[in-house]
């Protein structure tokens, strides 16, 4: 039996009355589960500070309170505003496992057709593979990156090799499985990675075949033109001479077009109709999804197969040319021969099963695609990382949600998961998204606890949401050799600019129509017009919001400068011959949008194509 029961009850206020209450503390221990030790560990405080308020006002622990008595409990918490924190934290698990459990009891329906097979791919589990092999090309990481490299290299005919640390998922299983379910698998850390900083920020990241390509919205903005020049001329990145030539050649591959209006849903019809009240530039977003059925699962794989994530759309070409995948497969080291005569030079690479066995794959190239927060420690682990700019520079698109509440049923699920772009404040480094998930999984975290929790939970259905992503500072740092640890300090501006966020997405709300709404700031939760949410504003920080931050960029940078790029301009690493980096962690500045198809086409540049 969980040992959340009390708590789900307190914060739900369930009376017995509705039958998806009472499966939810056993979906929050699934949810639980998945989580790193330390987030596990946080929580458990932090439930462990609730129950001991109630003893303290009552005697007894939360589990041996009436629905009435849990209540007074949580108006009295709800009350403390520095406790605020503390509910906030619990709150979002929680709302993930509550909103599963009622979706499965209500039976709302699943794609409405089979998926269709998925292209073959050559996938072999680390257990089956040889403790020693050799490769022409090892590709460390399967996402955008990886994927792209892995293509380009088998194309030209070298014996590739892909490394992967998560497994291979097929869309038809994506189809038998809740969203919550799939949702451990696929990400990194069960979804909780961390920055810590001021404030701390979610920042999750895919670990599947595919990478986060797998996970990630399906939106496909092409890198500006004012940042490839700002990537040319202030940072010396070369590879951006070429890019929009290997722009459209990812559009191809991706099959990007604009979204067409029949499956964009409630959520992103109300986003175009404000923008076009207010006069504001909006949208339908390119994404990388033909035939898309507006299922709203993009996060948790596409159970429809539209969305091309790399293992159906790169991928498939990497292997019928010859490329090879090992799935479960953790990279310890980049194999080094330090007394070659020119220099140090790649050998191959050591890998850790799950089992703890390692094996080794000897190769003159590797290929670094591990992503921002998993190439630094990486090198660091080859002897590689002694650069000083290896795990610095860190972007990560600092992003913030808000709700507007609407007369009549917006049901923002269905449909287009990331539908509708609004550019008005992209010149000031604000990009706002119209963005829906399946209940629960967004980050927006509703307000109030008990019944006030319970009634916002019941209209969820009248709620559309956005969110925004702002053009941050290099403001972070990835440190740590086995352990990733993220570090991450919202700059002035950048905090400024979240705060515009809020406003701009508000206004949108307001404008389409909404009665309401709601901030997701404890402290202000919720305004019933433009006038009143600046009211309630005053004296409210970026720091107060509920941020994530998606898309990190930047920690072994390639440019002109040997002392403050680890690689060069053509994603070289300094220091080694034949290592390449291929993936987000070579973008040498913030790209200012959704950033596959900039990582792709640098990965495509990198190796050649």
């Amino acid at each position: 039996m969980s040992g959340y029961g009390g708590l789900v009850a307190a914060l739900l206020a369930d009376d017995g009355t509705r039958p998806w209450t009472a499966t939810v503390p056993r979906r929050l221990d699934d949810v639980l589960a998945s989580m790193p030790v330390r987030a596990r560990a946080g929580l458990r405080g932090a439930a462990a500070a609730v129950d001991a308020y109630a003893v303290a006002r009552t005697g007894r622990r939360l589990a041996a309170l009436g629905s009435g008595e849990r209540e007074r409990v949580m108006e009295s918490l709800g009350a403390r505003t520095a406790l605020a924190p503390v509910l906030d934290l619990l709150k979002v698990p929680v709302l993930l496992a509550a909103g599963t459990e009622r979706l499965l009891h209500e039976g709302r329906p699943g794609p409405l057709l089979a998926p269709p097979d998925d292209p073959p791919l050559d996938c072999v589990p680390a257990e089956e593979w040889p403790a020693r092999a050799t490769a022409d090309a090892v590709v460390i990481g399967s996402g955008a990156g990886g994927a792209m490299a892995a293509r380009t290299l088998a194309r030209a005919g070298l014996r590739t090799v892909v490394l992967e640390e998560g497994h291979h998922h097929t869309t038809a299983s994506f189809g038998r499985r809740a969203p919550l379910d799939r949702f451990a698998e696929l990400y990194r850390d069960g979804g909780a990675t961390v920055a810590v900083g001021r404030p701390p920020l979610l920042l999750p990241t895919g670990r599947a075949v595919g990478g986060t390509t797998l996970v990630n919205s399906g939106t496909c903005y092409r890198t500006p033109d004012h940042v490839l020049e700002r990537w040319r001329t202030s940072f010396g990145f070369s590879l951006a001479e070429g890019m929009p030539d290997r722009l459209d050649e990812v559009e191809r591959t991706l099959r990007v077009a604009t979204q067409p209006l029949d499956v964009l849903g409630n959520n992103g019809l109300l986003a175009l109709t404000g923008a076009e009240r207010l006069g504001w530039r909006a949208a339908p977003l390119r994404r990388n999804a033909p035939g898309c059925k507006g299922s709203c699962q993009c996060v948790v794989g596409c159970p429809t197969g539209a969305k091309q994530s790399v293992q159906l759309s790169v991928l498939p070409d990497a292997c019928a040319a010859g490329a090879r995948i090992v799935t479960g497969a953790r990279v310890r080291r980049i194999l080094v021969d330090a007394d070659r005569p020119g220099g140090p030079r790649a050998a191959g690479v050591r890998v850790r099963r799950a089992d703890g066995s390692e094996l080794e794959i000897l190769s003159p190239l590797v290929v670094v695609a591990a992503g921002a927060l998993q190439s630094p420690p990486l090198l660091r682990r080859s002897g590689l990382g002694s650069h000083p700019g290896v795990g610095r520079n860190l972007s990560v698109h600092p992003a913030t949600s808000v709700a507007g509440r609407f007369p009549e049923p917006v049901t923002a699920w269905e449909g287009v998961l990331q539908s509708v772009g609004v550019e008005e404040l992209h010149g000031q480094g604000v990009l706002i998204e119209a963005t829906a998930t399946p209940p629960g999984m967004g980050s927006f975290v509703l307000p109030g606890v008990g019944r006030e929790l319970r009634r916002e939970l019941d209209g969820a259905d009248r709620l559309a949401t956005l969110g925004a992503m702002i053009a941050d500072s290099p403001s972070g740092s990835v440190h740590g050799r086995d352990r990733t640890l993220i570090r991450y300090d919202l700059s002035p501006r950048d905090s400024a600019r979240l705060m515009t966020a809020v406003r701009a997405m508000a206004q949108l709300l307001f404008a389409a129509g909404a009665e309401e709404v709601l901030t997701g700031i404890p402290k202000a939760p919720r305004a019933r017009s433009l006038r009143e949410l600046d009211e309630v504003l005053t004296g409210v920080t970026a720091r107060q919001l509920h941020l994530s931050a998606f898309h990190p960029t930047g920690t072994v940078a390639g440019g002109a400068d040997p002392s403050r790029f680890p690689a060069d301009g053509e994603g070289r690493l300094r220091g080694v011959t034949g290592v390449l980096i291929a993936d987000a962690s070579l973008l040498p500045g913030c790209p200012e949008v959704n950033p596959q198809v900039s990582v792709m086409a640098g990965a495509l540049g990198v190796t050649g194509g």
